[in-house]
């Protein structure tokens, strides 16, 4: 099974891999009857909800705001007001979720603490109709269990994980040395999670030092947010790690990064992305832009409370006809 997924995984990081397809695919048409004789054809129109998932903190406590109502969002694109076409607030929506474990050799000394709070963090985190998947990577990508909710499936998943060893491993797969950090998050994103529906995040325990990716951080927060994939990372090590690498993927995609220095501070890091996970509001608009192009659109989307910090995913991609 090891080699499979291994195999799996440089397989697909050979060459370059097709961009997902947009984030919004167009409504499907009505079914059109024969038009009677001289009549125009039926007309089609396709319409976009932009929906996004954020969550509110108190800007001083750092806690979780859980009782806004819709009138307490502003959301802009590209800097043009939109207007909320729906809101609701998530707690029981099913969640789509990848861990992603970084076995590289910088992380010797933590890997064990990480194994047992991921695995806690699981535990609490699942629930019924939410599914889950880990991978591990050093200088490949390790797919350790496919999207499951058996939680003994998870843990056992979790266990595998093994520090790389001195020589390169999945050298016969092509793979380059050193972490590919970037490769792990597409191939998460392009592979795994963008088939699936729903709310879609990553949790990224690493340093986010990255020395072997044939993929560009760039390509890794594109490949999340064409697949509307929240990214949080987890950052974790002995030695150097770099924060804003971590951040930037994080903040792209309405994800958090926090700093992780010993097993308790690993330990209230899980409880914050639990909370945040299981704390959520949906928004959705209608853009104004009715470009159909394929571009990349800025969203922002604030509280009109002061005292409120919301984080969201900062942009889409349009369809394209």
């Amino acid at each position: 099974m090891a080699a499979m997924n291994r195999i799996w995984a440089s397989g697909l990081m050979t060459g370059a891999a097709a961009l997902a397809l947009a984030t919004l695919a167009p409504a499907p048409p009505a079914a059109a009857g024969k038009p009677a004789q001289g009549a125009q054809g039926p007309i089609r129109v396709q319409v976009n909800m932009v929906s996004l998932f954020a969550t509110a903190r108190d800007k001083k406590t750092k806690k979780i705001i859980s009782d806004l109502e819709q009138v307490d969002f502003k959301i802009t694109e590209d800097n043009a007001e939109q207007k909320i076409a729906s809101f609701s607030r998530e707690s029981n929506l099913p969640i789509t979720l990848g861990l992603l474990i970084d076995t590289s050799g910088s992380e010797a000394g933590t890997l064990g603490a990480e194994q047992e709070a991921a695995i806690r963090f699981l535990n609490r985190v699942l629930r019924k109709g939410d599914l889950a998947m880990v991978i591990s990577f050093d200088s490949d990508a390790d797919l350790l269990s496919s999207f499951t909710d058996d939680r003994q499936m998870l843990e056992r998943a979790i266990r595998r994980a093994r520090i790389a060893g001195g020589g390169m491993a999945g050298a016969t797969g092509g793979s380059p040395p050193g972490t590919v950090f970037y490769d792990a998050i597409y191939l998460a994103c392009q592979d795994r999670l963008a088939a699936e529906a729903g709310r879609k995040a990553l949790v990224i325990l690493t340093d986010a030092q990255d020395n072997g990716s044939r993929m560009r951080a760039q390509d890794a927060i594109e490949a999340a947010q064409r697949t509307d994939t929240v990214v949080h990372v987890l950052l974790i090590s002995d030695g150097f790690v770099n924060e804003g690498a971590a951040r930037k993927l994080s903040e792209e995609t309405g994800g958090r990064t926090i700093e992780v220095r010993n097993e308790k501070n690993l330990e209230q890091a899980f409880d914050q992305i639990s909370d945040e996970l299981r704390s959520q509001y949906t928004l959705g608009y209608y853009s104004t832009n009715t470009a159909r192009d394929g571009s990349f659109r800025k969203v922002k989307v604030e509280s009109a409370r002061k005292d409120v910090d919301v984080l969201s995913r900062r942009g889409y991609y349009a369809p394209r006809n």
